[in-house]
């Protein structure tokens, strides 16, 4: 997954932040304890079945924690690992390492998780054209760092954030007016604005997708809360002529019978909201 200035802008905020509320004024145990004139070793040892992911964000905690920490990288992000595989080993003051330790393990056990649930899902709809997206649903601040995740585990991206992409969910439709005049305000904005965004609009039911398909003027159509018959029958109407998103209420019993529908995308909030992170541990060696 390629960043932007601006993601990485937020990578190094968030990193900064947590590392200020975790050592503040120092890691004083580590320098009470810790010899830092010899150089230590201590790998990155893996603990559950999975897919890796957060691998190329330890690099930079390491990097910001002690510029002389060195890296021995053995695995890489959206690698599949089990119990008893060691990721990388880090080389150096031992204090810097113990510094570093608990944020590398904050972010990858959370990213590891996210890739292993996502994966988990892609492997199941695999015999299907249909490809699974994520959502805004993240933890503040976190949200690059998830969608990283997300695409270790062989899923896409939805929209980064609202400056990314025109998304007409209901409430903007409804205190537009309506479907026609929602887009018409959106085209008119980006005209105004020399915006060149791709523009999605949700529908409600299948006269919302007969309106929509009238209007036009979209490059998507979200089918919200529609049943796997709903979207067969949508996707009658639509007959190819925009991309197609099935979202709201799909999980992991249901997604098949969705992917199988024929529907291009299938957003799930429960890749990044509802995460149970990957037991991984750093251990001197």
């Amino acid at each position: 997954m390629k960043l932007n200035a601006f993601q990485l802008e937020l990578i190094d905020d968030l990193l900064n932040l947590a590392l200020k509320e975790d050592v503040y004024t120092g890691d004083h145990t580590s320098l009470a304890c810790v010899p830092q004139q010899v150089i230590q070793k201590a790998k990155l040892l893996v603990k559950s079945e999975g897919v890796i992911s957060g691998i190329e964000i330890a690099k930079l905690v390491i990097n910001k924690v002690d510029s002389n920490l060195r890296m021995e990288q053995i695995m890489y992000d959206g690698d599949a690992i089990k119990y008893g595989d060691i990721a990388f080993f880090i080389t150096g003051n031992p204090v810097s390492i113990l510094t570093a330790e608990r944020l590398i393990l904050n972010i990858m056990q959370r990213m590891s998780g996210i890739a292993t649930f996502t994966n988990s899902l892609v492997q199941k709809i695999k015999h299907t054209s249909a490809r699974i997206l994520d959502t805004r649903k993240t933890a503040p601040g976190m949200r690059v760092l998830e969608k990283i995740a997300v695409v270790n585990g062989g899923a896409l991206n939805h929209r980064m954030g609202l400056y990314d992409m025109i998304m007409i969910k209901d409430n903007h439709i409804d205190f537009a007016g309506g479907i026609e005049k929602a887009i018409d305000k959106v085209h008119a904005y980006l005209l105004d604005k020399q915006l060149n965004l791709k523009i999605e609009i949700e529908a409600r039911s299948l006269d919302d997708v007969k309106s929509i398909i009238k209007k036009g003027g979209v490059n998507r159509i979200m089918l919200d809360n529609f049943s796997p018959l709903q979207i067969i029958e949508a996707l009658k109407i639509i007959n190819g002529k925009y991309e197609t998103e099935a979202s709201g209420g799909i999980n992991e019993p249901n997604l098949v019978e969705y992917a199988e529908t024929g529907v291009n995308f299938i957003s799930i909030g429960a890749l990044t909201h509802q995460v149970k992170s990957l037991d991984l541990s750093l251990k001197a060696c």
